[in-house]
């Protein structure tokens, strides 16, 4: 009869009461209670695979949560999380009220850092060994990063930082060549050749004063924890390589692992995907994006395509399949990726520069200083725009249009839906002469038949889709679906003005005239903060012309939304159809007493 061991694990301390057979048993045991799970609740499976004997190491050895420990953006961490407590709740993960689907302080203390974007973590353990010392207190620090992520200049500033110190400093550099896509870049060809033994240069990491060991096969645990084990006796920063399989332990994982980064449902036994795609539905705005880059790419030669390590994920793969030349995955490399879009449009190139708007963040200095700055003709595309949903507070790209705002010469649009995006896109290679932030979400529209010729925007313009009187709304992107649902079920609803906004960036300043004179109170809805936002920005006009109509914004609090279905955030933020339909109704109620 099969042991159980999973079921007696509450926290590290158990673990640590197994023996080496009991941990091989866990090993198998865990990555069944992974799958089982993922299969139905869904969320990042190869990364938490491929590490479980690593992290049953990890746990063992070190004594957590005394020792701290840092897991890189977290996708891997599922298995420290039931290791950790969690076991009996993580069929919550990434559901409302449910666990993080990454690590987080305020979840437990065996989460000692906040992660979701990469290359953080040598940095905070850094930080982490430097108060150590400061506090006499003796303590290791782990960061465990994979070789995507240590490709990044923050991972790269932290490790030249740490090899000057003498910090008990570990750093687990999880070596599976692949990040959500296959890992690109010199520093990859390097770690492939150390795998091979090929490799005839100075040990990099050694050239920066880490005592490095390795590779090892990340998938033996004896020798993982032996290796963990005399480490603990190394003084001063060190660093293992250690080689393992994403996917590990599904055979459909290991063999396609880009598809089981995030497969969404499947069979946990055989690892068949359960199909998404039904007929005649809408496209990704992903796949607008994609496609519309394609067929534009082929007949404008300036054109090229660069993204930070989200080929897959952007659709911009399918320029990289069929114009490979001149589309760029540059890995997770933000601030490069904008630059380099800078140099490229500084000699005549039309650079599409494709980033998730939460990883934009991460290049605010180069959007303002090598962009806007110099009025470079950059096309900013920004994926995963708003509330994305279960990935929570850390992908959220509701800061995008607030952050954007204050930035001389930037173009700031939002498409209503997939055919305003094409349009966009043909629009923004026809010539412009100053940068644009286009910015769209995850996920598919509401219409299917979006091919239609193109049709070039006027920028600055906004669209009227429905004169009314007394009460305008005013919108600005694809949150103008949940209006269009509201006026549907509204009382009287042909009496209430309409306008998809387009722009925040230059404002369409005849229309909110037009509008500000004829109506008598306004809405404003937006997925984005509400400070320094889309409703702030019209609050600001009507401040400038001396307009007193009443004006309700309707947008993100401010406080960092949590994880859940888009649909479930967005009535928690009073962003649904319902909500709109009653602030309506509240509006007309005043202005009838009034």
């Amino acid at each position: 009869m099969e042991t159980k061991v999973l079921e007696h694990i509450n926290s590290p301390t158990d673990l640590r009461q197994l023996s080496e057979e009991q941990l091989q048993y866990l090993c198998k045991e865990l990555r069944d209670f992974i799958i089982d799970i993922v299969a139905v609740k869904e969320g990042h499976l190869g990364a938490s695979l491929g590490v479980v004997e690593l992290t049953i190491a990890l746990h063992y050895v070190f004594n957590t949560p005394e020792d701290l420990l840092i897991w890189d953006v977290g996708h891997q961490a599922y298995g420290h999380k039931i290791l950790t407590g969690r076991k009996d709740k993580f069929h919550t993960n990434r559901q409302i009220n449910g666990l993080s689907g990454f690590p987080k302080r305020s979840e437990s203390h065996y989460d000692t850092f906040g992660v979701g974007h990469s290359s953080t973590s040598i940095s905070a353990a850094l930080g982490m060994a430097i108060a150590s010392k400061l506090k006499n207190e003796d303590r290791q620090h782990i960061a465990v990063i994979g070789d995507a992520s240590i490709a990044s200049g923050m991972a790269f500033e932290g490790l030249n930082h740490a090899g000057v110190t003498n910090t008990n400093l570990l750093v687990i550099l999880n070596d599976n060549a692949i990040g959500i896509d296959p890992s690109v870049g010199a520093l990859k060809q390097y770690l492939t050749n150390v795998k091979k033994g090929t490799q005839n240069q100075d040990n990099i990491f050694e050239a920066l004063n880490f005592d490095y060991s390795g590779p090892i096969d990340g998938h033996k645990l004896p020798l993982l924890i032996n290796e963990l084990e005399r480490l603990k006796t190394v003084e001063g920063p060190k660093l293992l390589h250690v080689i393992t399989t994403k996917g590990k332990g599904l055979k459909p994982a290991e063999e396609d692992q880009v598809k089981y980064h995030a497969p969404g449902k499947f069979d946990a036994k055989t690892g068949e995907l359960v199909p998404k795609i039904k007929a005649d539905e809408p496209p990704k705005y992903q796949d607008v994006f994609g496609e519309t880059i394609v067929d534009l790419a082929k007949q404008n030669e300036r054109i090229v395509g660069i993204t930070p390590a989200m080929p897959t994920g952007s659709s911009l793969k399918l320029m990289m399949d069929t114009i490979p030349e001149r589309a760029f995955d540059v890995g997770i490399a933000e601030q490069h990726a904008v630059t380099l879009s800078a140099g490229l449009a500084t000699q005549g190139f039309i650079p599409f520069c494709n980033i998730y708007s939460t990883f934009l963040q991460r290049a605010y200095d180069q959007i303002i200083h090598d962009v806007a700055l110099q009025n470079l003709p950059v096309v900013f595309c920004l994926d995963r725009a708003g509330l994305v949903g279960e990935d929570g507070a850390t992908h959220h790209g509701v800061f995008d249009l607030a952050y954007l705002n204050c930035i001389p010469n930037l173009i700031i649009f939002a498409p209503r839906n997939a055919v305003a995006l094409r349009n966009i896109l043909y629009t923004a290679q026809l010539g412009l002469e100053q940068p644009i932030a286009i910015r769209y979400p995850r996920g598919k529209g509401n219409i299917i038949d979006w091919k239609k010729p193109y049709s070039q925007i006027k920028i600055g313009e906004g669209v009227c889709l429905n004169e009314g009187e007394k009460i305008a709304v005013l919108s600005i992107g694809t949150i103008a679906s949940e209006v269009e649902i509201a006026l549907l079920t509204l009382t009287n609803s042909e009496s209430i003005g309409f306008y998809d906004m387009q722009f925040i960036k230059p404002l369409d300043e005849a229309l909110l005239h037009s509008i500000f004179n004829n109506y008598e109170a306004i809405i404003t809805i937006e997925d984005g903060s509400l400070i320094g936002g889309f409703g702030s920005t019209i609050v600001n006009f009507a401040n400038d012309h001396n307009f007193k109509n009443p004006i309700v914004k309707m947008g993100i609090n401010d406080e960092f939304v949590e994880h859940g279905s888009v649909s479930e955030l967005r009535s928690t933020q009073n962003l649904n159809a319902d909500s709109i339909r009653a602030k309506i109704d509240d509006l007309r109620r005043m202005i009838d007493h009034s």
